[in-house]
Parts: C-alpha cells; structure tokens; sequence
C-alpha cells in the first residue's frame, strides 16, 4: 500500500498501477473512497466494493475545512491516521492520499463549484455553504485521482444527489456509486461523530433508527399522506428528552424536491418513483443524520 501526501506523488502511484495493468481493461479502472477520516465499518465497507470493482483501489483521507461553518465541529473532528491506514491496509486498499490543508488549499480560493436545487432543503438548507464545500473538494479530488468509479454511503443521501447532480452537468467521466448505510446491531446509522456520544446520548439516538423503520412500514402499507409521516417522526423523536430536532421531512429522490401533501406519493407510485424520509437531530452537541430510501410501490399493502 502506498501513501502519497501530495498530488504528485498521488498521480504518480495511480500512474504507475495503471501502467502495470495495461494489458487488462478492467485492471485499470481506478475505484475511489473520499472520506475525512476516523474510519469505521462504514466506510470498510465502501472500500471492500471498490476492491471488488475495481483493479486499483484508491482512498482519501482529508478533513475538508471549507465545508464546515463557523460554529461547526472543525477543529475537534475526530482524527485516526495510524488506525486509519491499518483498516485501508487491511481492505486490500492501493493508495492513500493524505493531504495537508496546504497541499489542497496552497493559495487564496477563488473557484467555488455550486450545485443549485438539490441543495436548497435538508442539510443544504440547516448548513449554508456546506455543500459548496463538498462538491469543490470531490471535483478537485476527482481532479486528481482521475477515477472510473466513486463508492459514497447513502447515509449521506443528500451529498450522494448533489455529487450526481454535478458529475452528470460537468459531464464528469466518473461513476458516483451509492452503497447502503451500514448500522450497528441495535440500529444507530454508523458515523465518526458518533464518537462524541455519550452513553445516554447514544441510547437514546436509537429513535432515529427506529422512527425510520416504522414510518417505512406504515409508508408501504398504509393509504398515509407525506405529512403524517413526518407528523409522526417528529412526534416519536420528541419522545427523547434530550433530542433536539433540526429537521424531517420526505421528498422525492433523487431530485429532493416536495412531494404534493395529498396525493404525492400516488403519483411516485403510479410512476415507479422513490421518495426520501430524511432527518438530522442533535443530541447534546453532537448532530446526526439518518434517512430512509423507499422505492414505492404500486399500491399500499393493507396487512
């Protein structure tokens, strides 16, 4: 396994793998993991798909500060570089970039990349700019790793939208490949902030999980309007003593636009469209996303 902390020496490692693969096609095609690190099962797993689509298996680790805010969690973001790089080894990974700030970011910014619509609601509504960050980063990233495929975990849904969003109107020649959320035995969605947690905080973050599950259900069975379903999200999650709700709400997906509040979800059902019940609750300082995906189905299951 290689490690470049710099963008020469990155291109120069993915260079030479490629060229020791020349006589096989599919040996060539470069599978990408951009994460900031504090690795965990989650991310494990979008590296063993890169492997197991890829012929070069590439991950980046970079705490991307252009898309935090001011008052977000920056400068305590959890950080594991020596653990970091045993589970990459471990997942049969070929290169990690590990950049500087200053190898990113040598001098004053003056390109942003935007992504408008998908951005306007959820996180990009909560995070003002956040998504600016995002998608400047994984296009400088995309830049620099030149990779056929890009594997993202759809606990992030919003962030996997506005990256295909992007790649498909910069006529980016790369793959965003969305892979399922990956959650502990008891539910909670894994994530790096969940370090924060405290024993309390993480107990009671199983409402999450579990809201989620049971407005699923009731979504496929139940003749349910969007907002009920968000009616009782938002009333199961109050629940908590200690959750603080930034927001729930259910759209259309991937185009994360509203759904018409009384026969909405007839018309994703009549065009085989999937909608999105998303949510982000903060427990104490600590705020977590979660989300359901649902392709809906013909018509509602009565049982």
């Amino acid at each position: 396994m290689k490690i470049a902390r710099t963008i020469s020496e990155a291109r120069a490692f993915i260079n030479e793998l490629r060229q020791q693969q020349e006589g096989s096609a599919a040996g060539r095609i470069v599978g990408f993991v951009p994460t900031m690190g504090y690795l965990h099962e989650g991310h494990a797993s979008l590296l063993r798909r890169s492997r197991q689509e890829s012929g070069i298996s590439v991950l980046s680790i970079f705490v991307n500060p252009i898309q935090f805010g001011p008052n977000e969690d920056l400068d305590r973001y959890p950080r594991s570089e020596e653990a970091d790089l045993q589970l990459a080894e471990r997942e049969g990974v070929d290169v990690v970039f590990l950049p500087s700030v200053e190898e990113m970011y040598p001098e004053e910014r003056r390109t942003t990349v935007t992504v408008t619509g998908v951005t306007e609601r959820l996180c990009g509504a909560s995070r003002p700019g956040h998504f600016d960050g995002v998608a400047t980063v994984v296009s400088k990233l995309f830049n620099i790793i030149k990779p056929d495929k890009a594997f993202f975990g759809a606990k992030d849904a919003q962030q996997v939208a506005v990256l295909q969003k992007m790649v498909k109107d910069l006529n980016m020649d790369v793959d965003i490949v969305p892979c399922p959320i990956v959650r502990e035995e008891d539910g909670l969605a894994l994530s790096s902030r969940n370090a924060y947690l405290s024993e309390e905080q993480r107990r009671e973050a199983l409402v999450l999980s579990r809201s989620l599950r049971e407005a699923s259900i009731r979504i496929q069975t139940e003749d349910v309007t969007p907002q009920q379903i968000v009616d009782d999200v938002t009333q199961a999650i109050q629940t908590s003593p200690i959750a603080e709700i930034d927001y729930v709400e259910m759209l259309s997906f991937p185009d994360l636009a509203p759904i018409h509040p009384e026969h909405g979800l007839s018309e994703l059902r009549a065009s085989g469209g999937s909608a999105i019940l998303a949510l982000a609750v903060k427990f104490g300082s600590t705020r977590l996303i979660d989300n359901a995906i649902m392709k809906l189905k013909e018509a509602p299951l009565h049982v």
